[in-house]
């Protein structure tokens, strides 16, 4: 709808559908009569007021319909935006009217003038704070300095090599995918004929030309007997070029027999459909505490699912090479292992004839863990099959279909407490919605368990979780891993406990954190000392109390436009609770002129790895950065390299190559001993006279931990980061839209490796946390179709949404005797923080809510988008909106939570 205000001209559009132009007289004199087909009102003889507003809203209303199974839906919200932007031309109107006739018209209350203020737009502002290294540091040592991204100038000039800018090969063909277009369904008939006598084709390939294995007992590289969603891969088409290939791909026909659909978490939980048996987590009698409380509350958390929404999506280059089966594999990917483990397999070669290559992805966010793998390998049957280089890309669109997101998560909790605000007894039940096949589903649900309680000590607390299988793409892992949702949901009834009060949130909170050592609900030790330290400095430095004061009076005088703001307290847990995942390899080569050669097991996502690893290698070995250079990830020099990811690779490489470097400077001690003035180069060159080996592998075998699933106990996690994070937002009642003011972050890092690096990767997660808690939002059709498949209707943080003020620092002179050099990893922590927005955005709507007599709890789902901000400002405009009657509609998309 658009709304024109030219010599009081209002036209109503939606989409083509135009209702007559409303001509409006000033001074409510005469009207013409709007008409619309079968319908006529008129408005004539109406004085400009309140009485007029009430009934052209209705009118309004029945004029201009939508169906409730209207493409976009929203229709309620829709609906409720047409009359509030025509109260606001209303209010316009009045305005000029008492500038015409000053005597004739009263003044606009002021806090009614707040629907007609815009949002100023402001350039956002960041400061970044940080301890200074050692002034007795050598200059030339990196090592707590923000250096710059080793390919921070190439990404920024487009000189960035990634696996699609790999230069045409000799003979090389393309591949293009044919997708399911049946969520569940057997395959009764693929029929090629078509698509091979299109131009260009030169083949296609399915199941039945794998030489080996079809991908493993959870997931296939070809559909061969059914598929379990729409955008299951069932076969390539092999052509000349990428555009004949595509197009060749609508000429396969294949047949299907559609099977039982299971889409939702409801669905899943009413068909029993999990992976995994149900896992439990229990500490304290929850059922004796509940009978000693004041009050028990009972709710449910629905938090939706994301989309990576990386910059370079999936794809792949196989070179098959013409002796002894070898293949070279250039591909995307957080996991080169996992990518020739399931290559070698589909070939039916062994893993040392399949050599992958990652030089660096384009992010990946946890969504190049598993399928790159699976990609790559239906690229190398073509490749196998022709007998030529094969380019496998995705489109936008392919990717977001196939490579699923985020877990959406249906949440249940009952949470017993104090009229002081004191939880004594918590009882949870989570779902997360897996999609077709298990990937990282079962542990995401127990991360998910493990992180429930976020920072909050809790006597008495269970918590039970299940992995739903549905038939929708597999979702798989992401960053924040199961404890973006949760702890979510944590703050969600935390919040609802001081609604329910009446109480200051962040008091709740305070009374609830952990504030000495003790024992999470897993019965792991925490010291969360330093959680304390965070939250106060964040209290300080955001000078939270006064603006606390400052928002509640500007809510007082402004009626449409509310402030909120929120203050949020984190335990972020670090690592992989199962050993073997959180070692490193890596091999550092000294060459006779001094140059040094790093390789490690870790990939290059844009987290920054390589230029820590280089930091390391630099102290280590006591030479310039410039000296050294670091090698792609590649499964020929680093075998068995675990995938990437969990926000620990950076530190458990960084180990690897420093034992690497101190066994090579130790190689070099004699002969720097005897020539203590000489060069790098001389020592090199003399080493390498000496017959002293200049090449070193390194190895770190990963902390120590263990967690036992049958007792609900262990020492799951390395080591806790501690956050706290405030955020300050305005809403606008009338339209749900909203604006990030500040954010002030603190979070303890100990002693960062990479200052700069750790605030850029706090700063990242943030704003993607901020669209998975207010903007993005996956949605599907009641068919299992995907609707969100490219940034025409999938909305991630732009630059506008960054907050005008955003203000990180990071914690002095704290330890972490685990990490090396007392570091913490950064790369995952940052992304709950960006739930202080959603909590800031639920007190502006608690404001304007009180305002309209409504107390108490309100629940608000995950995103918290402009929509749901809107009909939570429940108002007079809301109220005139009919609501469906349950039954009477097939609904335009579902919620997969």
């Amino acid at each position: 709808m658009s709304i024109t205000n030219s010599a009081m001209q209002v036209r109503f559009q939606l989409g083509t559908d135009v209702i007559e132009d409303l001509t409006i007289l000033y001074g409510g004199i005469d009207c013409t009569t709007v008409s619309a087909p079968n319908t006529s009102w008129k408005l004539g003889g109406r004085k400009w007021d309140e009485q007029m507003l009430d009934e052209a809203c209705r009118l309004i209303l029945k004029e201009i319909q939508l169906s409730p199974s209207a493409l976009g839906g929203k229709v309620e919200y829709r609906r409720t935006l047409l009359i509030s932007f025509f109260y606001r031309f209303y209010l316009e109107v009045l305005q000029d009217l008492k500038h015409m006739y000053p005597s004739k018209y009263p003044d606009l209350p002021k806090e009614t003038l707040s629907a007609l203020g815009e949002f100023r737009d402001h350039p956002p502002r960041g400061v970044q704070e940080y301890q200074d290294v050692d002034p007795q540091q050598p200059p030339r040592d990196p090592v707590g300095r923000p250096i710059m991204h080793e390919s921070g100038i190439k990404h920024a000039t487009g000189e960035a090599v990634y696996t699609d800018d790999i230069a045409p090969i000799d003979g090389q063909l393309y591949m293009a995918v044919v997708k399911s277009t049946r969520a569940h369904a057997k395959i009764i008939s693929i029929d090629t004929s078509e698509a091979l006598d299109a131009p260009g084709v030169v083949t296609v390939v399915t199941a039945a030309d794998i030489p080996g294995e079809n991908g493993d007992e959870d997931e296939k590289v070809f559909a061969a007997e059914e598929v379990t969603y729409i955008g299951h891969v069932i076969c390539g088409v092999v052509a000349e070029t990428y555009e004949l290939a595509k197009e060749a791909t609508q000429k396969v026909k294949i047949g299907y027999e559609d099977l039982e659909l299971i889409l939702t978490i409801q669905d899943a939980i009413q068909h029993n459909s999990y992976f995994d048996k149900e896992k439990k987590i229990e500490q304290g009698n929850v059922e004796k505490a509940f009978h000693t409380v004041d009050q028990i509350i009972v709710g449910e958390n629905h938090i939706g699912g994301q989309s990576h929404f990386y910059m370079e999506t999936n794809r792949s280059v196989v070179i098959p090479r013409k002796e002894d089966n070898e293949m070279d594999v250039y591909v995307s990917t957080q996991d080169a292992s996992h990518v020739q483990n399931i290559v070698a397999a589909a070939m039916g070669t062994q893993y040392n004839k399949i050599r992958c290559h990652t030089k660096r992805a384009g992010g990946a966010f946890g969504g190049k863990c598993v399928r790159p793998s699976f990609l790559a390998a239906a690229a190398a049957v073509a490749a196998h099959k022709t007998g030529c280089p094969v380019r496998f890309t995705l489109d936008r669109d392919e990717d977001m279909v196939i490579a699923g997101g985020r877990h959406p998560l249906f949440g249940k909790y009952k949470v017993g407490f104090m009229n002081d605000g004191k939880i004594k007894a918590v009882d949870l039940e989570y779902y997360v919605n897996a999609g077709c096949t298990k990937d990282f589903s079962v542990w995401v649900i127990e991360w998910a368990m493990l992180s429930s309680s976020n920072a909050y000590d809790i006597p008495n607390f269970r918590c039970r979780g299940r992995a739903c299988k549905t038939n929708l793409p597999s979702n798989t892992a992401f960053r924040g891993f199961g404890f973006a949702q949760t702890a979510l949901s944590a703050e969600m009834w935390v919040s609802a406990v001081a609604d329910k009060l009446g109480l200051p949130h962040d008091k709740v909170r305070e009374m609830n954190m952990f504030k000495t050592v003790g024992l999470t609900h897993f019965k792991q030790e925490i010291d969360p000392r330093n959680l304390v330290v965070c939250w106060k400095e964040c209290l300080e430095r955001s000078d939270y109390y006064n603006r606390r004061k400052a928002i509640e009076e500007f809510n007082k005088q402004n009626y449409w436009k509310k402030k909120g703001i929120a203050i949020i307290p984190m335990i972020f847990a670090t690592g992989y609770y199962i050993r073997y995942y959180q070692q490193a390899q890596a091999l550092v080569n000294i060459y006779v002129d001094g140059s040094v050669l790093v390789l490690c097991g870790g990939s290059e996502l844009g987290q920054g790895m390589y230029t820590k690893v280089l930091q390391v290698a630099s102290h280590e070995l006591m030479i310039p950065i410039s000296y050294l250079h670091v090698y792609e990830r590649s499964t020929v020099p680093i075998p068995n390299a675990t995938v990437t990811a969990g926000g620990i690779s950076s530190e458990t490489n960084c180990k690897a190559v420093q034992e690497a470097c101190q066994i090579l400077r130790k190689r070099l001690e004699p002969v720097i001993k005897k020539n203590p003035e000489g060069k790098w180069e001389d020592w090199t060159k003399k080493a390498f006279e000496e017959s002293i080996c200049l090449s070193a592998t390194g190895y770190f075998k990963g902390y120590p931990t263990n967690m036992d699933w049958e007792t609900g106990e262990g020492h799951a996690f390395p080591y806790y980061a501690f956050a706290a994070a405030c955020s300050e937002v305005e809403i606008d009642c009338l339209t749900g839209d909203h604006k990030n003011l500040q954010t002030d972050i603190v979070m303890d890092a100990s002693y960062a490796i990479n200052p700069g690096i750790d605030i850029g990767q706090i700063e990242g997660g943030f704003m993607q946390g901020l669209g998975l808690y207010t903007q993005e939002e996956v949605k599907f059709s009641p068919e299992g179709e995907q609707y969100t498949r490219g940034p025409d209707t999938y909305k991630i943080p732009a630059v506008c949404d960054v907050p005008e003020l955003f203000r990180v620092y990071l914690l002095p002179n704290t330890e972490n005797p685990v990490a090396i050099y007392s570091s913490k990893s950064m790369g995952e922590a940052g992304v709950f923080l960006g739930s202080s927005v959603f909590f800031a955005i639920k007190d502006a709507v608690a404001s304007a809510r009180k305002e309209r007599g409504l107390n108490g709890v309100f629940p608000l789902k995950s995103p918290l988008n402009g929509e749901r901000i809107r009909m939570a400002c429940a108002d007079y405009f809301t109220e005139m909106i009919p609501k469906d009657v349950p039954g009477t509609f097939k609904p335009w998309a579902i919620d997969t939570n």
